[in-house]
């Protein structure tokens, strides 16, 4: 059977990754996972929550790895209510421009959501003491923010916890 030109590419890699004895996908090891619990409000009209996530570090300006709002409105409309996630939008947000590619998402129903960053998407490059903040806004409702320091480089399996009272329920970090 002959094989086409990307699955000889695909077989030739995978056979490489089995002779040299590693992986040939292999997570990058600076990988954050990030699950985000949105509580289900008992109120009579329920919307779901904009939420920011971003990293900051002592000296240097926030980064920006996720912003979850209604980014599919017409006229870009669902933007306008960004400014309401305050703590990131005086951080971050006003100077971005929308949808940012790789960081804008739909806004997230009640539940877990797992979210994963690469270490390039974290912005944490250089060692030292970061923090992971994430931001809650929700109209006819209130707000929340949440940090979570970490070490950077992070070892596997090291991550952090942190709980919201309304708009925000447990959140957890971990690394692999």
């Amino acid at each position: 059977m002959q094989l086409s030109t990307p699955a000889r590419i695909l077989g030739g890699t995978i056979g490489l990754g089995a002779v040299l004895g590693a992986p040939a996908f292999a997570a990058d090891p600076g990988t954050m996972d990030v699950t985000i619990n949105i509580p289900r409000l008992k109120v009579a009209e329920y919307h779901k929550p904009y939420v920011a996530i971003w990293v900051e570090k002592a000296g240097a300006s926030a980064k920006t790895v996720a912003v979850w709002y209604d980014y599919d409105m017409k006229a870009n409309e669902g933007t306008k209510w960004l400014r309401d996630v305050r703590q990131w939008w005086r951080a971050a947000g006003r100077s971005m421009t929308f949808p940012a590619n790789g960081i804008t998402g739909a806004t997230r129903a009640p539940g877990a959501h797992k979210v994963s960053f690469s270490r390039a998407q974290l912005g944490a490059a250089a060692p030292g003491q970061y923090t992971l903040v994430i931001e809650a806004a929700r109209e006819v409702g209130g707000r929340e923010l949440l940090r979570i320091p970490f070490t950077w480089p992070a070892k596997a399996g090291a991550g952090g916890r942190a709980a919201g009272t309304t708009e925000l329920g447990a959140v957890s970090v971990a690394f692999r």
